[in-house]
């Protein structure tokens, strides 16, 4: 309980700073999105939170405006054809995910943990797989900041569990240090860390 209060308190406090720090940059990066593509340039797209509760989450928005299923989006990368110009920048510098920020502090997501994904994914989750909706999603996470979209799901999902079973107040800060880290430097995957979450996985089987 007392971690979770403290886990909480992080969010309330540093998130609402970098909220009211950030709501500049949100604002000039909404006017450059507008001037680009029109309106919204705010995309809202329900999540499965912790548990697997739904709630809205908020980003800029990247991409043309399209009604494709996400399935049928794919993975975007940096050469996505449906990536506005803005987009491709706005992603790189992660400026897309500060309204975020407002989902952590009405307390849907976490500063760090899992990145949350749609309802749709997590209905076809494996036992093993739903290990990471044990705590609140996060803006990032061990996952974000050992390689992110360079590892293959399952290597992710890996990353997520150790993450969750071994969970701190100061991982969390080295989590947010590492972030700032991939942003100026960007993502590279971290064989060690993979590799201690795959003996974390394997002894966590052999206990089960």
């Amino acid at each position: 309980m007392k971690r979770a209060l403290a886990k909480r308190t992080l969010d309330i406090v540093l998130g609402s700073g970098l909220l009211i720090l950030a709501a500049p940059l949100i604002l000039i990066a909404a006017l450059a999105i507008l001037l680009e593509d029109g309106r919204p340039a705010i995309f809202r797209q329900l999540r499965a939170g912790k548990q697997g509760r739904g709630f809205t989450l908020h980003k800029l928005r990247t991409m043309h405006r399209n009604q494709l299923r996400v399935d049928l989006v794919g993975q975007v990368g940096a050469d996505h054809e449906l990536l506005l110009r803005t987009g491709r920048w706005l992603r790189r510098l992660k400026i897309d995910e500060l309204p975020q920020l407002l989902n952590v502090v009405r307390g849907d997501m976490s500063l760090v943990g899992p990145r949350p994904t749609v309802p749709e994914q997590v209905a076809g989750y494996s036992a093993f797989e739903k290990r990471r909706l044990e705590v609140e999603p996060g803006m990032t996470g061990w996952a974000q900041v050992h390689g992110n979209v360079q590892l293959p799901w399952p290597d992710r999902i890996l990353l997520d569990v150790w993450y969750v079973d071994n969970w701190t107040i100061g991982l969390d800060l080295g989590v947010l240090a590492r972030t700032v880290i991939v942003l100026f430097f960007g993502e590279r995957v971290d064989r060690r860390a993979l590799e201690d979450a795959r003996l974390h996985a394997a002894g966590a089987d052999r206990i089960g």
